[in-house]
């Protein structure tokens, strides 16, 4: 599990095609890996993903196709969200974040407002229902808070400090990003779906 505070901005800087998916080194300079073991979990722009090999500044992990198909972001050398996987006992200043990203979402609006940055994202159809006003989401492993919601539209605000502690602050219109929504709200549409089926 994750919290969705990124504790470093890192890059890909080498894919490896595989049989069945890439291998890709991370370089994570700014990230302390000193704690980090083979087998460990790090999400990297909000895909969980296990160390393989690490050594003092980079880390490598495997990537399926499938987890290529339903993510944007991994499959290229470029700037990348790192989080290492919470501890028991460690403040969880996010949200539960569990890195299996839902969809990929596509910027549709990124502007400065004052000193913040309004940033606009279409969601794929079937993950609007879970995107709430004042709820949390995930974007590119970074946990924001829903400020509006129309359709399949929803609108978060950045402060300075995260549009220059992750990679959110390079967005554009048309770039697309890793979306995780709310853990709590899948499993209560989980429960009301099988309730109302039942």
């Amino acid at each position: 599990m994750f919290s969705g505070i990124v504790a470093a901005v890192g890059r890909i800087v080498r894919t490896e095609p595989l049989a069945k998916g890439l291998r890709l080194s991370v370089e994570a300079t700014a990230l302390d890996l000193s704690d980090v073991a083979i087998g460990d979990s790090i999400a990297v722009s909000g895909v969980c993903l296990t160390v393989i090999g690490r050594s003092a500044t980079q880390f490598e992990a495997e990537v399926s196709h499938e987890t290529l198909r339903c993510t944007a972001g991994l499959d290229a050398p470029g700037e990348v969200n790192l989080e290492k996987a919470l501890r028991m006992g460690e403040r969880l200043g996010g949200h539960l974040v569990s890195g299996h990203v839902d969809g990929v979402g596509e910027v549709l609006r990124f502007a400065r407002a004052g000193e913040c940055h309004e940033l606009v994202v279409n969601a794929p159809e079937e993950l609007a229902r879970f995107i709430a006003r004042k709820g949390s989401i995930t974007i590119d492993g970074v946990s924001l808070t829903v400020n509006r919601v129309a359709g399949s539209e929803f609108e978060v605000n950045l402060i300075p400090h995260t549009a220059s502690a992750t990679t959110l602050g390079q967005l554009a219109a048309g770039r697309r990003v890793n979306l995780e929504v709310d853990l709590i709200a899948r499993y209560v549409d989980r429960i009301l779906a099988e309730t109302t089926a039942g």
